[in-house]
């Protein structure tokens, strides 16, 4: 399961005397337990907005004046939530400042929808339908086909339309998701045809698109 960890400094705490962040880093990453995480540019640097009778407000600063801000973040992946605490009592901030951990929502399954949006590209590709295979593209993405680019949305639309209905069974596919991004491997039989498939996706937010994709010619 993944985690967010709030890495919170504190304005009135010394941290001359605090370990490097660098080996818990390497350690956990090495470990697969840290996915990703980065700092966080000072609460001086902050800009707060609101948006009140449809006006937006913005403020220069963080939401609230408080002595503890938030510092920078990490992205865990652990089979627990006492996995995830003690992962974050050994952050060398944690003996300054507090680590606040948070599950992701449960939920959220990208591989799932992933697989799903895969099998939607299938069923559009058996029925010739164009407009629903190109949905399942971003607008600005790009498909490599043996060298030869298709960028955007028009240009994949005339690549699915001089296509026509093809029968598409997947015999393999692998997903790996990192947040807001993901890669699939595919062996793809279209027709007489033996491809490998590797697409590069995006989580726009209430959905996952193809931005990417590169196809070959299968040799074995």
């Amino acid at each position: 399961m993944k985690y967010m960890l709030l890495v919170c400094g504190d304005d009135t705490a010394d941290a001359s005397g605090m370990a490097p962040v660098e080996p818990w880093v390497e350690e956990l990453g090495d470990r697969g337990v840290r996915l990703h995480g980065h700092r966080l540019a000072r609460t001086a640097d902050a800009v707060t907005v609101r948006v009140r009778g449809g006006e937006v407000l913005r403020t220069d600063g963080p939401f609230a004046e408080t002595k503890e801000y938030v510092a920078g973040f990490d992205i865990l992946e652990c089979d627990s939530l006492e996995e995830a605490v003690e992962a974050a009592a050994k952050h060398p901030v944690a003996t300054i400042g507090a680590m606040e951990v948070r599950p992701f929502w449960e939920d959220e399954d990208a591989q799932g929808q992933i697989r799903r949006l895969d099998a939607e590209l299938t069923e559009a590709a058996r029925t010739g339908d164009v407009e629903r295979a190109v949905a399942c593209y971003a607008q600005d993405a790009e498909a490599v086909e043996n060298g030869r680019p298709h960028q955007g949305a028009e240009a994949l639309r005339k690549l699915f339309e001089e296509a026509g209905p093809v029968a598409r069974e997947v015999l393999e596919f692998r997903v790996h998701v990192d947040e807001s991004i993901a890669f699939g491997h595919a062996l793809v039989r279209t027709g007489d045809r033996l491809l490998r498939v590797t697409t590069g996706y995006r989580n726009t937010g209430p959905r996952w698109t193809i931005v990417h994709q590169h196809v070959t010619e299968a040799t074995s």
